[in-house]
């Protein structure tokens, strides 16, 4: 029997009087412990106290009086389910199903703590019978969704959600959690579809809002996403990670300054805050050149988190731009190490300076395709039947830079009477000549830069490109998200990143049979196009080195100079050591560098005097226009090229200039370079074959200057005529590639690697 007391207990508790309850069940339990009610009613009560403890002892207590009753048994799991104890909840859960199988909330209950527990497909399978008994029990339709998208069952998933939403178009869990499924699958619209609805449903929930600036973010548009975090941060000030990937979105806009001062923000809340020391640590040197304070950040950011993506590359590479080889070797080898294993170590583009190993490159490349590219939903486009074909190529560089100081002859040289040329610039324009020379070369220039990616994708879309061409790659700004949504029925890897990208929606890569011999196509996830001269494209309107003096750059007006002009991340120690024996060997040398970065030129000088050289025969020269730079590289005597990672575009300065080159061929794309530019200039003489041979070359050449004479007039004599420098014969052979790729799309054909004849 229940007690007067507990009656009035009760009474008292349903008109939310908890305090006056609490006292009158306390004196029924205390008049008679054997009463069922008080104890289950008072577990209940401190239920919604959240006095979960408390709650346990209460059920417990009343379950010993009533073993099955159903009300105690779900509610003690649930309590137990608070308690982060779901393996003692799934006891009553049970006890439960069994007194009452047809009950769909038990076989919920029981489906979410084996959810907890993680035993997804048990849960999975729970939700499905709490819905077969109740198809409108919308908790068992998320706990179903949410347990086929963790077992991997995305489709499914989606459909749950679906389903769901269908009932329920208000459910903002569901919403968020369907649209990251969208995103995952690379589906970015149906994602913001998703999160915008869910923002407008309830604005201030932090979770849609911050997965909407991580996808907003992902797919190039940062200043929504900016707006996003700054509504974060007023909902919760003291974030770090909001602050962080703030800055990450105003470094996106270029606001360097603003930045700094989030990653500051964040380190402020989180001194320990490995991602955004690396942030920090990143922006420092590209935005301050502040080698040291940039060192330091991504050190103590790999200590704290060595697992943190890309950052271990990072610093290597960082250490490379100033010349820092201090633990070269192993860490060398443990990037290497890395990559094998299929960790996110380092970057594509800084592990060709790194690696002369053509697989690991391929594999450093599949691995960032896969975490920062993956191929996205299809835009559906299909090679045209007919027509002059368009050619779509993608550049942060229609400017004065090096891809434009090599294209541009080539963008002109295009017959117009079968292909169309379009550009679509994700740089800027710099008003220079050069600019106003490749607008006019173009038949259309679409800026992208502002755009989202799945905007550019659909700029692309709607030119009606036949053949996009991706000049950048992993260099500079890349925009590798435009071809992973395939926006055009051909795509092509050319020129800014001399490698594979390992990405699927590649179709194509442009080459020849220097840089990538046919027994390394396997090394390559494009069909390898192979042209029947050099891969490199050259402008033959280049301006002619003008004469200038020695004195005028400083320079020892006797002296033999050698040189080499690459960036200082190029510069390897091993190369270097060669060079400093030949200054040895050759006392009234010099070494003429370019003036990269001032930690650099500091580390280099004090290796030369590690290695007997006096620091003063390093001379550094600054950066400076392309026709002032062409006239005054020709005052060298002899091009030293470096390994694994040659000369490129300054290569071809240099033979453009008049100065002969040697390299050493190396075992990969980016180490085999300037030996298939040797070759198209008619000097294959100058090609060792390894590091022995090109340092006895260097030296040979350094002490017979009639031979040296003899190369220059050479270069001279052949620059308007030798393969290399002959921008119609090179555009013929491209044009001939471009032919045979939109063939192909046209019969329906698979990318296949062929060879050009030569014309």
């Amino acid at each position: 029997m229940v007690s007067a007391l507990a009656e009035e207990a009760v009474a008292l508790h349903r008109q939310g009087r908890l305090a006056e309850a609490e006292a009158l069940y306390r004196r029924a339990l205390a008049e008679d412990p054997r009463q069922f009610a008080p104890h289950y009613h008072f577990g209940v009560l401190c239920m919604q106290a959240s006095r979960f403890e408390e709650a346990v002892t209460c059920l417990e207590n009343a379950l010993r009086l009533k073993p099955d009753d159903f009300s105690a048994l779900i509610n003690l799991g649930m309590v137990l389910r608070h308690l982060g104890r779901p393996a003692e909840a799934l006891k009553p859960l049970a006890r439960a199903i069994i007194a009452h199988p047809g009950v769909a909330e038990a076989h919920f209950q029981r489906g979410a703590a084996l959810q907890e527990l993680g035993r997804k497909a048990e849960a999975c399978e729970a939700a499905m019978r709490a819905l077969a008994l109740d198809p409108a029990h919308d908790k068992a339709a998320y706990l179903h969704a949410l347990a086929l998208s963790d077992l991997g069952r995305t489709e499914e998933a989606r459909a749950a959600y679906d389903r769901l939403l269908a009932r329920r178009p208000d459910h903002i869990d569901a919403l968020n959690n369907r649209a990251l499924l969208a995103w995952g699958a690379g589906d970015a619209d149906a994602a913001m579809a998703d999160l915008d609805r869910a923002v407008a449903l309830k604005p201030g929930y932090m979770p849609s809002l911050v997965n909407r600036a991580l996808v907003l973010g992902s797919t190039g548009r940062a200043a929504e996403a900016l707006a996003d975090y700054d509504q974060l941060l007023m909902l919760r000030p003291d974030d770090a990670d909001f602050w962080n990937r703030r800055g990450g979105a105003l470094r996106a806009l270029g606001r360097d300054r603003e930045a700094l001062e989030s990653f500051d923000r964040a380190l402020a809340f989180r001194p320990d805050f490995a991602a955004a020391l690396a942030n920090r640590g990143y922006l420092r040197w590209a935005a301050e050149q502040d080698y040291d304070a940039s060192k330091a950040d991504l050190t103590r950011a790999l200590a704290l988190d060595p697992a943190l993506p890309w950052l271990e590359g990072e610093l290597f590479f960082l250490k490379m731009q100033g010349a820092d080889w201090e633990g070269y070797a192993q860490g060398r080898a443990a990037l290497a190490a890395g990559v094998a294993a299929g960790r996110q170590a380092v970057k594509p583009f800084a592990y060709q300076a790194i690696s002369p190993d053509p697989a690991a490159l391929q594999q450093c490349a599949r691995i960032l395709a896969a975490a920062d590219y993956p191929g996205l939903a299809p835009m559906g486009t299909a090679a045209r039947a007919a027509g002059r074909i368009r050619i779509g190529y993608v550049s942060a560089e229609f400017r004065e830079q090096a891809t434009a100081y090599l294209m541009a002859g080539v963008y002109e040289a295009h017959d117009r009477r079968d292909f169309e040329i379009i550009a679509f610039d994700n740089g800027y324009d710099d008003a220079s000549p050069m600019r106003a020379r490749l607008e006019q070369a173009f038949d259309r220039l679409i800026p992208i830069a502002g755009l989202a990616d799945s905007a550019a994708a659909e700029a692309v879309r709607e030119a009606g490109i036949d053949i996009l061409v991706n000049l950048n790659g992993y260099f500079g700004k890349p925009r590798m998200s435009i071809f992973a949504r395939r926006a055009a029925p051909v795509q092509v890897n050319y020129l800014g990143f001399p490698g594979t990208l390992g990405a699927p929606y590649m179709d194509y890569i442009i080459a020849d049979r220097i840089v990538i011999p046919e027994g390394e196509r396997r090394f390559f996830d494009e069909a390898v196009v192979w042209l029947p001269d050099c891969y490199q494209a050259n402008d033959g309107k280049r301006v002619r080195p003008a004469p200038d003096s020695r004195e005028r750059h400083g320079l020892p007006p006797e002296a033999f100079i050698f040189c080499n002009f690459n960036q200082s991340y190029k510069l390897a120690p091993e190369i270097f050591a060669i060079w400093m024996r030949l200054l040895r060997n050759r006392p009234d040398s010099v070494l003429w560098l370019l003036h990269d970065r001032d930690t650099a030129n500091a580390n280099l000088r004090r290796e030369a005097e590690k290695q007997g050289v006096a620091a003063g025969r390093l001379i550094f020269a600054p950066l400076t226009p392309q026709e002032q730079h062409l006239a005054r590289i020709a005052l060298a005597d002899l091009f030293l090229d470096t390994l694994p990672y040659n000369a490129h575009t300054t290569a071809s300065d240099a033979l453009w200039a008049g100065v002969p080159l040697i390299t050493c061929r190396g075992t990969a794309f980016a180490g085999r370079v300037a030996a298939s530019l040797l070759t198209a200039a008619g000097l294959p003489e100058l090609i060792a074959e390894d590091l022995a041979a090109y340092e006895a070359l260097a030296a040979a050449l350094a002490e017979d200057r009639s031979r040296l004479a003899d190369l220059r007039a050479r270069l001279a004599r052949q620059r308007q005529t030798c393969a290399l420098f002959d921008t119609a014969r090179f555009t013929r052979h491209l044009e001939a590639a471009y032919r045979a790729m939109i063939a192909r799309a046209r019969a329906g054909q698979k990318p296949e690697s062929f060879a050009v004849p030569a014309q």
